[in-house]
């Protein structure tokens, strides 16, 4: 158990933050099942600027890595083209 004041905060911001990136991490993972699961290529389309805006931002905030999310948009390109 943490003794410092300054101890606990970390503590307390550790958990919030934690709790943000889980949220932000799942809701998009579920957009991209989502996007597989279309059949639709007008709909998935539409679907790609939104998704890849979504994948940037966990980049950006180090919830995953660069090379993931390069994964991950090309993946949703050749979804898209496959339709």
């Amino acid at each position: 158990m943490a003794n410092h004041k300054s101890a606990l905060k970390r503590i307390r911001q550790t958990a919030k933050r934690t709790e943000l990136n889980k949220y932000q991490h799942k809701t998009t993972r579920n957009a991209i099942r989502k996007f597989r699961a279309t059949t639709d290529k007008k709909e998935a389309e539409g679907m790609v600027p939104k998704i890849s805006s979504m994948v940037d931002k966990l980049v950006k905030k180090n919830i995953i890595h660069k090379n993931k999310a390069a994964n991950l948009k090309s993946k949703m390109a050749a979804h898209v083209a496959s339709l």
